[in-house]
């Protein structure tokens, strides 16, 4: 099992695979994929930072797993409120019944 940390700035919590840009996060997450290992969470912030120029904000990341239908169970930890907002919308339109924490 596996927890991915998408953010910039902060230390993630033991035991997570720290990524931090989407296009790192996406990467992450296919190859867990290939090698069949479960992804137990995502945990993610919005605001990337410099490393926005490397895939996106993390809602970027929500947009490319609805795109595929990989509704893994999501964490949000941004401290934007607007960005949490649009996620939350994103979350709430496509996890539908899914993980939401």
């Amino acid at each position: 099992m596996m927890k991915i940390w998408l953010d910039d700035l902060r230390p993630a919590p033991e035991g997570y695979v720290v990524t931090k840009s989407v296009n790192e996060a996406i990467s992450v997450v296919t190859g867990a994929e290939e090698k069949n290992i479960k992804i137990e969470l995502l945990d993610i912030d919005h605001d990337l930072g410099d490393y926005a120029v490397d895939g996106g904000d993390a809602i970027k990341l929500l947009d490319w797993l609805a795109e595929r239908e990989t509704f893994y169970p999501i964490k949000i930890h941004t401290a934007n409120p607007v960005g949490r907002a649009n996620m939350e919308r994103i979350i709430d339109r496509y996890w539908k019944n899914k993980y939401r924490l």
